[in-house]
């Protein structure tokens, strides 16, 4: 008997995402009760459209709805990364059969997230690959839902200083998710909701190599992995001179597969202002997180193909 998981998830809209929202469509037990959009690594309107589309290519998920977000940044990401999620709602494979029938959400991400978390018969894992924005207003406007969540698997963050924000009067430390809005990180930190992390050192052993990519061509016989192939293509223009990881596809992984990966437990703080502005660190009297540390590469990527080409 499979035991079916409830699962919510936010994304913003990159390459990575959508792919992760292909695989969370195609776990056999996951319940995917809802999906919110940040504007934040992709464009919104364009995001949203994809994940739509992404939700009528693979069917089954009938009453599933997107809901777009309406939260605003702290800092915005790079346009000339964000480009990616217009260029993916675009996709010829995405677009055969004309407009989306999968329906967007009526309320904003945070509330819908409220929504469907409070109306699941079971507790919820919360799977975000994006800035936790809409979580801390959702946990602003109703705290008690940590009360049926029984996990936050989150993309964001690093623990060892080594950043990926290389701003003017940044000092480099920062990720990202967590710089988009580092007062969210903190509202969340601050909650007690169970929180298992994959920062950017979390993932050294699943990099989007020349091989990975051959792989995906040589089985686009697949839709979903020339889906997928053509989706990684596109941030060959912008990552071309350094090592893509597949952060956000193993946060969606770990999540339903947690024999894939290893961890250890930490505790965590953020800086929210100054130049670190959006640095996680270790510190002792931090929160309590679970830190991803090492993945079994092999295993990922086969799992992975089991996904896709059943």
């Amino acid at each position: 008997m499979v035991l079916v998981r409830n699962v919510y998830f936010n994304h913003d809209g990159n390459v990575d995402d959508l792919v992760s929202l292909v695989l969370l469509l195609r776990m056999p037990n996951v319940n995917l009760l809802g999906v919110g959009v940040i504007n934040a690594d992709g464009f919104i309107d364009e995001a949203v459209s994809a994940s739509c589309k992404i939700t009528d290519l693979i069917g089954n998920h009938d009453g599933l709805e997107i809901a777009a977000s309406n939260s605003r940044p702290v800092n915005q990401f790079p346009n000339n990364w964000r480009l990616s999620s217009i260029s993916f709602d675009a996709l010829p494979i995405l677009n055969e059969h004309g407009a989306p029938r999968t329906k967007k959400a009526s309320k904003p991400a945070h509330l819908d997230m409220i929504e469907k978390i409070n109306a699941a018969d079971a507790p919820t894992t919360l799977v975000m690959t994006g800035p936790l924005t809409d979580l801390a207003r959702a946990l602003e406007v109703d705290p008690t839902i940590t009360n049926k969540i029984d996990k936050l698997y989150w993309m964001g963050g690093t623990m060892n200083n080594k950043g990926n924000v290389f701003e003017p009067n940044r000092d480099g430390t920062a990720e990202w998710n967590a710089y988009w809005d580092p007062e969210a990180v903190q509202t969340v930190f601050d909650s007690d909701l169970s929180i298992q992390m994959i920062g950017l050192e979390s993932t050294d052993q699943v990099p989007l190599t020349a091989e990975v990519r051959q792989h995906f061509a040589e089985n686009r016989r697949y839709p979903l992995y020339d889906l997928i192939g053509q989706g990684y293509a596109m941030i060959m223009s912008y990552e071309a001179d350094s090592t893509y990881y597949l952060w956000d596809v193993l946060t969606t992984m770990a999540s339903n597969y947690p024999e894939l990966v290893t961890t250890k437990s930490v505790s965590g703080k953020v800086i929210t202002d100054g130049p670190a502005q959006g640095r996680t660190y270790e510190d002792p009297n931090g929160r309590p997180i679970t830190l991803v540390t090492h993945v079994d590469g092999p295993s990922f990527y086969r799992q992975i193909d089991e996904l896709i080409m059943k």
